[in-house]
């Protein structure tokens, strides 16, 4: 299972860290990422990060955003920084491995950027 955390409040350019740490998931090669779905929208990629550390970035995020993990804790970590209002939506944490591919979600973590 995917365990999500770290959304918030927060006024417009702050910072927030989410967390996903994978349990009871084992695949050496495997995708982690970040998919965020605003009212009335549909879900959108983040960023997402391999097992080898190859990264993806969506271009709304590019320089704002950094997506790492921790492969020993099998942990993914999404640094965001100067938020924006329009960052403002439900989190969610992706898992991918394995062939075929097994995805996982993570419940969401809601993030809110005040103007």
């Amino acid at each position: 299972q995917l365990q999500a955390s770290g959304g918030g409040l927060v006024q417009a350019g702050g910072s927030l860290r989410l967390s996903c740490a994978a349990s009871g998931i084992i695949f050496s090669v495997n995708t982690m990422g970040w998919y965020r779905q605003a009212p009335g929208k549909q879900r959108e990629m983040v960023a997402v990060i391999t097992s080898g550390g190859s990264t993806n970035y969506a271009d709304s995020v590019k320089g704002r955003f950094t997506i790492s993990r921790d492969n020993a804790k099998n942990t993914a970590y999404l640094q965001m920084n100067s938020l924006k209002p329009e960052d403002t939506a439900v989190y969610y944490c992706k898992y991918k491995g394995g062939r075929p591919p097994v995805i996982y979600w993570g419940q969401g973590t809601l993030v809110t950027v005040l103007q």
